[in-house]
């Protein structure tokens, strides 16, 4: 039985502590939604479109996208340490670009160099598997996930209200600060774990053939993108509609953006409390009913008339709650497809969701600023909960047929 190693906080000799594991990953969520509320704020102050401006969030998704390809074979080759110094120096370099820029080109170029904080989202995973063993490692990602899911439940909020009070380069600000203060505490705690051995680049891509050929995990990809799609429409369409039609302030459009984070947190807990009794499968299929049954019946709703930001924000909560079923079991499907390409399967499967969900949130905020509103934006999140439903299904029937084919 493989010894817990020694872990003391501030203590560069021993593994990061836990809190340190949580902040990594914690900065990059906050990155991703606590500008949210100043969007539209934005859009004025740079004189463009919400289209445009809206690729603050599509395009990170984007980059973020094609790093998590990229990240685990560098840190394999480079240590863990180095590469999140480097890439949350890269972070903060471009926060302070995006608040010093003279035009909006600038600005997204530096908020794609943001996305650099994703290596705290991808390592803090990868460091839990480096200490412990493998039954204990899905325990302590746990607690790493749920830090990530309060996250956006109070980053909204304080970027709201930030943004309301001071402006919204004080919400850049405000990350920057975020990014000084975690990037010392890695440098202070965060000893190297990677043992070296990892799988190269290149190696993965030889391996992709041997999951790309599996109907079954593109069942679970699928099931993940389109679940995670649904989320990632509303970041790139839910600021338009909290300004534009429901004439919410900054503060309390950022209150509101944490209604599907609740939610998330519950079906995380969920997850790790029912998964191994139910089953991968039926956690999915019952997280994307949910999800796609309370969104069906906000968008019959507000077909009826009954449209508020009470009614359209409280029930996106059903979208955290599903996501926090599907995502993390549908993750473990993609795994349990190929278990010698597990890693492999980790960073292409992310790179699909996060890369469908940048693509949706474009669309999103595309469809919204021809004329949609928050019913265009229902009708957009809830196809994509039923694609997801229907691949989980999928999934559960291509078994079926390999059972008895067995």
């Amino acid at each position: 039985m493989t010894e817990r190693p020694l872990v003391r906080l501030l203590d560069r000799s021993t593994p990061p502590h836990i809190l340190t594991l949580v902040l990594m990953a914690g900065l990059g969520a906050m990155s991703m939604s606590a500008f949210l509320p100043a969007l539209p704020n934005m859009t004025e102050h740079f004189e463009t479109r919400y289209t445009v401006m809206q690729l603050a969030v599509s395009g990170y998704l984007a980059v973020t996208a094609g790093l998590q390809l990229v990240i685990g074979p560098l840190s394999d080759r480079y240590g863990r340490r180095r590469i999140t110094l480097t890439g949350q120096a890269i972070f903060i370099v471009a926060t302070l670009g995006c608040i010093y820029a003279p035009n909006v080109e600038v600005f997204l170029a530096c908020r794609m160099l943001q996305s650099a904080v994703a290596v705290g989202l991808v390592l803090s995973r990868a460091i839990v598997r480096d200490m412990v063993p493998q039954n204990e490692a899905a325990s302590m990602i746990g607690y790493v996930t749920m830090g990530m899911a309060l996250v956006p439940m109070v980053a909204p909020m304080i970027g709201g209200a930030l943004d309301q009070v001071f402006g919204w380069q004080s919400v850049f600000w405000f990350l920057a600060v975020g990014g000084v203060l975690v990037m010392a505490l890695c440098w202070a705690d965060q000893g190297e774990t990677a043992k070296g051995g990892g799988i190269s680049f290149a190696q993965q891509i030889k391996d992709y053939p041997e999951l790309l050929t599996s109907r079954r995990f593109w069942g679970y990809v699928m099931a993940a993108a389109f679940a995670s799609g649904a989320f990632f429409a509303f970041l790139g369409g839910g600021p338009f509609v909290a300004q534009n039609e429901f004439n919410l302030s900054s503060f309390w459009s950022g209150v509101c953006f944490g209604a599907p984070a609740v939610g998330y947190a519950l079906g995380n807990y969920i997850s790790g409390r029912f998964s191994v009794r139910f089953g991968v499968n039926w956690m999915i299929r019952t997280g994307a009913m949910i999800g796609f049954g309370g969104l069906l019946l906000a968008t019959l709703l507000t077909a009826l008339g009954f449209s508020s930001a009470f009614l359209f924000f409280g029930f996106c909560t059903f979208v955290g709650l599903g996501n926090g079923m599907v995502i993390p079991n549908a993750s473990a499907g993609m795994l349990s497809v190929r278990p010698h390409l597990a890693g492999t399967a980790s960073g292409l499967g992310s790179a699909f969701m996060i890369g469908g969900g940048a693509a949706l949130s474009a669309f999103a905020g595309a469809a919204l600023q021809n004329g949609g509103g928050s019913m265009t934006l229902q009708i957009i999140m809830t196809t994509s909960l039923l694609l997801g439903l229907l691949s989980v299904l999928y999934v559960e029937w291509r078994e079926g047929q390999l059972r008895k084919a067995s």
